[in-house]
Parts: C-alpha cells; sequence; structure tokens
C-alpha cells in the first residue's frame, strides 16, 4: 500500500521501506549468535522478530513510552555499563535528540569494541540544519518538517558528527529501480558506526 508521502507500507506486518531494508540488512551481515542488541525505539514489526530470536541477547528502549520496549533509556545518559552491547539500532532518533553529541557520546561508551551502530535519519544535501531557539510544533514543522525533530542532518555532518565521537565510519548507499520487489526506497543512506577503542 502507497502512502501520502510516497513510501509503501507492507500490508502483511505494516512495514515501512526503512524497516524492510534494515530487517534485510540485519540478517544478511550482522545477526549471529549470543549477540547483544540494544534497538532504540523499534518498529513493531522488528521488535517481534528480533525479540523471538532466541540466538541473540535483544533489548528495546523507547523513553518516551511510545514504542514496543523493554526500558526507557534516555540516550544522552544510558544507565548501563560501559562496553555493553556489540550492536545497537539507532534509527529515526538523532533528528529528535537536542544534545545528539551527548547521545553519540554515549552510544560509543556503551558499545563493545569493534561494536557496530547502525544510523539512519532523514537527510538532505548541504550542511546540518538545526536551531535550538525553534520551539514550537508549527515553527518545528515548518522548519524541519516534523513537531518532534529539532534538527535536519546532511550524510557528511553527521558522519563528521561520529568521527568527532571516535566512531570509525562508513556510509552506505542503497539504490533500486522504482518498483523493486520489497518496495525498498530508491535511494536510501545507512551510517555504520564502529567502535574501534
Amino acid at each position: 500500500m502507497k502512502l501520502a508521502d510516497g513510501d509503501k507500507l507492507c500490508p502483511s506486518c505494516g512495514s515501512l521501506a526503512r524497516n524492510r531494508r534494515l530487517w534485510d540488512i540485519l540478517q544478511s551481515d550482522y545477526l549471529k549468535e549470543k549477540l547483544k542488541v540494544l534497538d532504540f525505539s523499534p518498529s513493531r514489526n522488528l521488535y517481534r522478530i528480533l525479540k523471538e530470536n532466541t540466538a541473540i541477547s535483544y533489548t528495546s528502549t523507547d523513553f518516551s513510552g511510545e514504542f514496543l520496549a523493554d526500558k526507557q533509556y534516555d540516550i544522552t545518559h544510558i544507565d548501563l555499563p560501559d562496553n555493553s552491547f556489540d550492536l545497537i539500532i539507532c534509527y529515526h532518533i538523532l533528528e529528535h535528540v537536542e544534545n545528539d553529541l551527548k547521545a553519540i557520546a554515549e552510544l560509543h561508551r556503551v558499545l563493545r569494541t569493534d561494536g557496530i551502530c547502525m544510523i539512519q535519519t532523514p537527510f538532505k544535501e548541504g550542511n546540518i540544519y538545526e536551531n535550538l531557539l525553534i520551539r514550537t510544533p508549527k515553527e518545528r514543522i515548518k522548519h524541519f518538517g516534523q513537531v518532534d525533530h529539532v534538527r535536519i542532518y546532511s550524510v557528511d555532518g553527521l558522519k563528521n558528527r561520529l568521527l568527532s565521537a571516535g566512531f570509525q565510519v562508513a556510509v552506505k548507499e542503497y539504490t533500486e529501480p522504482n518498483d523493486n520487489k520489497f518496495g525498498f526506497k530508491e535511494k536510501e543512506y545507512i551510517i555504520i558506526a564502529k567502535k574501534t577503542n
């Protein structure tokens, strides 16, 4: 089913294009036995699949209480020891966080050495656009496209913030034909941030 914004909703599981892409990447490249996974505000369909996977240790978190979650961690102050996870999924989270530099530092802290953080946000060309003085829902819709967004990243801008926090960063670009089998977006970026120390 095609949505107003052009995204395609799966009539069977309710997944959006970005959820299907994430699942495709996770199962082909990242999921393995005994993996400790932290997932911020997961989609319902991925939550169910990952929660049922007994080969991994899966923890979901949602600070606002709007998503299915086991915990309510504040991404700017994650109440867990250093080096707690092998894989962190941070999809469409950072654009909601005022102090994203603190959030990025916390992601780095709780990730184990050689661990991976998979990150996606809405992206635009050029520089990051942010202004923390823009606070009302009406202003945020006008400037950022959504009432609870505080910035719009550029790919390079987010990459540079992750590099400055100590991550090794790879930007994955995916392109698909318009009518592809799985309803993936025609063009999509995912950032893979690896902790190397």
